[in-house]
């Protein structure tokens, strides 16, 4: 037995002994990747203009022939045809792709999307899955397996999986424990498969709404999104995978809402706003790996930052996984970033910094050999890399002697637990943002269901759904899974006739088109306008990556849909299917009521029926804004006074029409009796915040209560108020139920003129309520004089205890 195969000793000793008798060559190799792409698919793209390879573009060790680009290479007039890409650059990076045994003969670190790059049946999947596995073990020296990373956002990235809400809806749930419980369900299917690592979630904190990515994302406070993000963590890890924080960091903070743009940031919102969510999966997630972010910040991309992959990651917080690149993002370093002359240069600038593996597949870092002969990189460093890599395939089993791939064959990847779940995150993360008593719907209007949502399934998933991130390539496969729509759902909760009428597509659509919307709305008792996304990458669609917006009015023709349509003086509802906020502000007032869904998933249009009946009473919160108008505010609510206010100051206000944290329900809740234990605290002292809350309505609900604090005079300048504690409190109409938060000194914290992180003395102010804007009165405590730097591990949470009354 070779001591690696000894399970007798701990994963450190296997590890060293295995790395002891590595070369360079097949460390390298546990640093590389490999995508199994179709080839069909996949062409590269020509050099842009005035651009040539670098003399130093072949890899020293891994000779690179790149057979793709001589099989499959298309001229720049043939370019425009190749297939949509799924990962930024997908084609032009073709060009650099190494072959299958270039890659591997040696060894192989991650095999990239084995079950997300195409429509496979489970079987087929199964057995290419353990076929790859067999070849990678028998093409080096030691028999190592590969890690197999996959797609997770919206569930299982792969053909008849459960697509669940996308991530914006999570954030509209307000349910870590949810959350939870979604992750376990996503980590047992792709752990069943043969899959090891899922490369989510989205720790990226809103900061403008036109980015294309915030349907990935939680929202816009650093807090919920933690506490999501954590959840997702623990869940997707207690199935037996691995969780990857992306991405790391500032990524949402791009000028303008440009995908990959540089970041305009200094190091305190960084530190204050970015980070903290990302901390949270590390210190209370135990999270597996990091992915680095595409921008730059201040000039330094966030792939070659040491301060951020070394210095804030290991050394302050002490996270011992691995960091993966996001997909190509070290080639990037040269070909879009310049700040590496070759591939070379780039490997050995993002090895140095604490990125360890390069994804999606090898290109830089088969340059390793080269940079060390160039001194531009030790052999030490790059050991450094390998052993974490390798730390987490002995803990996966894959250095086990009897280790042999499995994949379950006959896996139910849309299963009824599965379908269960994506319906409770469906219904729970749906807004009743307005409602003038017209909702729930009586049953004998007739109703006119006008707009692009409603014949459109797609519209009700992510990006990273395989039906839109895959299977927009494969049109005769349909959308894999079944999946219930408007037209099938809405009839069964109205007696009165119900007309469905497109109006306008949504991007494009007619004058006629509209016109037709409009009698169907004169013809009707009420008017259902379905409004939203079609999720899509690159400019593939209204929302998703790449997909920016230049202000916020409802996509394509929409808007003029919805003015016609309220023209008609016919009540109408709006229903949002979105996964950005759009601005309301010229049309909500004439409407009847305003219902937001955030992409809700393959379940989405029985929740959205069962809100708009009664049958369910809807619970979700914004975890973003709503707008006012499409522009003037990309900022978020996480302002100081010169951020939110404008009288005097300026002729645009910033403020949203609904802010962050609102919702209505079919009930009312009541708070009263709010207290505090304390009027003083010491600087690393606690106080408990305490609130009755009463459901006053004739129905049971579940109330937000959401805790917030302002520091009304602080060193720096500090946001008018933030959100450090909250919960959902179940309550049958006429109960009530004492909530109690447990709060730290710390969650007052924030970095000072020094840049360090302080705790100051002086008046804090504490308030709940139904939103960020909806607050009881403020309750003072006053932290003792002085100033504690507050050291590495702080308090990162509110604990919370609710009691029945």
């Amino acid at each position: 037995m070779k001591p690696w195969h000894n399970t007798a000793l701990s994963n450190e000793e296997r590890v060293d002994a295995l790395i002891a008798v590595m070369d360079l060559h097949a460390k390298v190799h546990q640093l590389a990747s490999y995508w199994d792409r179709p080839a069909d698919q996949v062409a590269p793209a020509p050099q842009p203009k005035n651009e040539t390879p670098g003399d130093n573009d072949t890899p020293v060790g891994l000779q690179a022939t790149h057979p793709q680009t001589k099989e499959h290479g298309v001229s720049e007039a043939d370019h425009a045809a190749v297939a949509p890409e799924v990962a930024p650059m997908e084609n032009a990076f073709a060009v650099d792709q190494l072959s299958w045994h270039e890659s591997a003969s040696g060894g192989l670190g991650h095999l990239t999307r084995m079950w997300g790059t195409e429509p496979l049946e489970v079987a087929e999947g199964a057995r290419r899955l353990v076929e790859k596995q067999r070849e990678v073990r028998r093409l080096n020296a030691f028999g190592l397996p590969a890690i197999v990373h996959e797609e997770c956002l919206t569930g299982f990235t792969a053909y008849r999986a459960t697509v669940y809400p996308a991530a914006i809806a999570w954030g509209a749930t307000w349910n870590p424990e949810l959350v939870e419980e979604m992750a376990a369900r996503i980590g047992s299917d792709i752990k069943a498969v043969g899959g090891h690592q899922g490369l989510s979630p989205l720790l990226d904190v809103v900061r403008d709404y036109r980015w294309g990515r915030v349907e990935e994302t939680c929202g816009e406070d650093p807090y919920l999104v933690g506490s999501l993000g954590t959840a997702y963590v623990k869940g997707l890890q207690s199935a037996g995978v691995m969780a990857t924080l992306k991405h790391f960091v500032a990524y949402p903070a791009s000028r303008g809402g440009r995908n990959h743009a540089p970041v305009s940031m200094g190091r305190r919102e960084l530190e204050d706003v970015m980070l903290p969510p990302f901390e949270m999966a590390v210190r209370e997630g135990g999270v597996a790996s990091v992915m680095n972010s595409y921008s730059d910040i201040d000039g330094v991309p966030a792939g070659i930052s040491r301060y951020l992959l070394t210095e804030v990651l290991r050394e302050r917080w002490g996270f011992s996984g691995t960091v993966v690149s996001d997909y190509w993002s070290v080639r990037f370093l040269e070909k879009m970033h310049r700040v590496a002359k070759d591939g070379a240069e780039a490997a050995a600038k993002a090895l140095r910094a604490g990125l360890d593996v390069e994804l999606p597949e090898t290109t830089c870092y088969a340059h390793l050999p080269e940079a060390v002969a160039r001194g531009l990189v030790t052999e030490e460093e790059i050991t450094t890399a390998v052993r974490r890599l390798l730390l987490q395939k002995a803990a996966l089993g894959l250095l086990d002697e009897d280790w042999e791939p499995t994949a379950d064959a006959h896996r139910d990847l849309d299963s009824p637990e599965n379908r269960d779940v994506a319906a409770r995150m469906a219904r729970e993360s749906i807004v009743l943002v307005k409602n003038d008593g017209i909702l729930p719907l009586c049953r004998t209007q007739k109703v006119a269901v006008i707009g692009p949502v409603w014949q459109e399934p797609r519209a009700f998933m992510g990006c990273y759904a395989f039906p839109n991130h895959v299977l927009t390539r494969y049109p005769e496969k349909g959308l894999g899974l079944d999946i219930a729509t408007l037209p099938q759902m809405l009839p069964a909760i109205s007696d009165a006739e119900m007309t469905f009428t497109r109006g306008t597509g949504f991007m494009a659509g007619s004058d006629s088109e509209i016109a037709e919307a409009v009698e169907a709305a004169r013809n009707a008792d009420i008017a259902l306008l379905v409004l939203g996304d079609i999720a899509g990458m690159f400019g593939g669609g209204t929302s998703g990556e790449g997909c920016d917006v230049a202000d916020l009015d409802l996509p394509g023709r929409q808007g003029e849909l919805l003015e016609a349509v309220l023209d008609t003086g016919r009540p109408t509802i709006l229903l949002l299917v979105t996964g950005r906020p759009y601005a309301l502000g010229r049309y909500a007032d004439r409407c009847a009521a305003i219902v937001q869904s955030f992409m809700p998933g393959v379940e989405g249009a029985s929740a959205i029926a069962d809100v708009l009946s009664g049958a369910m009473n809807p619970s979700g919160r914004l975890p973003i804004a709503l707008p006012n108008t499409p522009g003037g505010q990309p900022g978020t609510y996480l302002a100081p006074p010169l951020g939110w206010e404008s009288e005097g100051i300026s002729n645009i206000d910033p403020r949203p029409l609904y802010p962050f944290g609102h919702g209505l329900s079919y009930t009312t809740f009541e708070y009263c009796d709010a207290a505090i234990s304390a009027e003083t605290m010491p600087l690393d002292g606690t106080v408990e915040y305490a609130v009755t809350v009463r459901n006053t309505g004739t129905r049971a609900g579940v109330e937000v209560v959401q805790l917030y604090a302002s520091d009304p005079w602080a060193e720096v300048v500090r946001p008018l108020k933030e959100l450090i504690g909250f919960t959902r409190v179940p309550l049958e109409a006429g109960q009530s139920a004492r909530v109690t938060f447990t709060v730290h000194a710390d969650r007052f914290s924030f970095t000072g003129v020094n840049m360090q992180r302080i705790v100051e003395g002086g008046e804090i102010r504490l308030s709940v309520g139904h939103s960020s804007e909806d607050r009881m009165g403020e309750l003072m405590v006053r932290l003792e004089e002085g100033t504690r730097i507050v050291d590495e591990g702080r308090v990162l949470t509110t604990p919370v205890r609710i009691e029945a009354m």
